[in-house]
């Protein structure tokens, strides 16, 4: 904006100052442009839907008490539907490491559905004597109350499109799984080799992993339903009426469509985060599977039991090189993960009396990590469906390894294992099962590393008597 850009007059506590006249924002989200330049980031466009649904919602309550005039609430529930659809996210400039719990914020979106309102109603922007962010938009209404419960919504859906993601990964392991269902490969523990296993094995337990994520997720919703929307400052509801404190609930579960609840006791839900804690351990739980399964696909990949699909050159100097770079990319959004939950914590436990003043980074943090854990599963989720086995590999690597021989201790003892791996070291050669072959019979060999028999949960015997 251009110093001869034209401006408009607004006041505040502070005194006066020029807006731009272009801008839907006003004074307050000013002052707080100027206060707050620090990181960079914005807020995130999913918590500006959910607050201006927690906006329309009041309005709509205001409304049906007789609090707003018909021509105001019709104009700000239409302002209201137009932010949420994203139609002027360009309009909340703010950092999202802002002082003051969310104020400024709050007070953003006020601004915003004023003057989009007033603009629908025929008059200029900053006329609030007609329709003013607080006096109308703000009615009933703390921040206190309009934010936490703004971030519990949109933490709900973001967790609905994780749940959907995550989906997404556990079908491609399931289909991986039964795919290679009798594609014999050796284990590892501790990086070497362990005993005889199928690769579907493998596959099977990254899909039980991400089922576990995606159950974990529909807890989560549980624990953030209850709202603390009516309490206004500090919990107790002062200065709104108590038909809109219980009438506000129902208007929010028809915007949103969501389950919500006022908390029965809003001191507390306003007071304490505790919830959002318990729920970012949930998205480390996930970071820690999806690190862990990117991991075990490189492994395998460097191995050469499996292929990566080639996205890009690998190297500015090293031509032909290809690294698997995917998985390094879902590795470090899981890092990512694990740092936002430790700021989630620390600014849960910085609360202080009745209020949580460190709500802007939780939440910030935590929906950071749901879209990155979200991101991730589908990116892995593409990522793995191209990948492709090499039995040649697998095989060369199961058969030159000792550890094939424990599959044959419930036939031969520990002992006669441990001789027959000496005899086959000392030996030189590199294809136990070939050797077991011969010291143990092709019938005996075939039936004992046979890919059921491999994957049966421990082997059938006789009964003792």
């Amino acid at each position: 904006m251009t110093a001869s850009s034209p401006q408009r007059t607004e006041h505040d506590l502070l005194g006066t100052r020029l807006v731009p006249e272009a801008a839907l924002w006003g004074i307050h989200t000013a002052r707080a442009i100027e206060n707050f330049p620090v990181s960079g980031y914005r807020t995130p466009p999913a918590l500006l839907k959910a607050l201006a649904h927690v906006k329309k919602a009041c309005c709509l309550a205001n409304a049906e008490l007789g609090f707003l005039p018909g021509d105001t609430a019709a104009h700000i529930q239409t302002a209201c539907d137009e932010i949420a659809e994203g139609r002027f996210n360009d309009q909340f400039p703010l950092d999202a490491l802002q002082g003051g719990a969310g104020t400024s914020t709050n007070m953003n979106m006020n601004e915003v559905i004023a003057n989009r309102a007033l603009e629908l109603g025929g008059f200029t922007r900053g006329d609030y004597s007609r329709i003013h962010p607080i006096e109308h938009v703000n009615l009933h209404q703390s921040t206190n109350d309009v934010y936490p419960t703004a971030l519990k919504i949109a933490a709900i859906r973001s967790f609905r499109s994780f749940s959907t993601a995550a989906e997404t990964l556990q079908g491609t392991f399931q289909s991986l799984e039964n795919k290679w269902a009798d594609f014999p490969i050796i284990g590892k523990t501790e990086l070497m080799d362990a005993v005889p296993m199928t690769l579907g094995k493998i596959f099977s337990a990254h899909a039980d992993a991400v089922a576990r994520d995606r159950w974990r997720a529909f807890k989560c919703e549980e624990r953030l339903r209850t709202v603390n929307l009516g309490g206004t400052a500090v919990g107790t509801g002062l200065t709104a009426p108590r038909s809109y404190i219980f009438l506000v609930i129902e208007k929010l579960r028809e915007v949103t469509g969501l389950g919500l609840a006022r908390g029965e006791n809003t001191v507390d839900q306003t007071a304490n985060a505790d919830a959002f804690v318990e729920v970012s351990a949930t998205l480390k739980a996930a970071a820690c599977n999806l690190e862990k399964i990117a991991r075990d696909l490189r492994l395998m990949h460097a191995r050469g039991e499996i292929h990566l699909p080639p996205v890009q050159a690998g190297s500015s100097i090293m031509p032909g090189k290809v690294n698997p770079v995917i998985c390094e990319s879902v590795i470090q959004c899981a890092m990512k993960v694990h740092a936002n939950d430790l700021l989630v914590g620390l600014c849960a436990g910085q609360g202080s009396l009745q209020i949580n003043e460190f709500l802007p980074l939780l939440g910030f943090a935590l929906l950071e990590s749901l879209a990155l854990l979200e991101n991730a599963f589908l990116l892995l989720a593409h990522h793995a469906e191209a990948l492709s086995a090499d039995p040649e590999a697998c095989r060369r690597n199961l058969d030159a390894s000792p550890s094939l021989i424990t599959a044959f201790l419930p036939l031969i003892g520990y002992e006669r294992g441990t001789e027959l791996a000496q005899a086959f070291q000392a030996s030189g050669e590199t294809d136990l099962r070939a050797f077991l072959v011969r010291e143990l019979g092709e019938e005996t060999v075939n039936t004992v590393l046979a890919p059921q028999r491999l994957t049966a949960l421990g082997y059938a015997h006789a009964k003792h008597t």
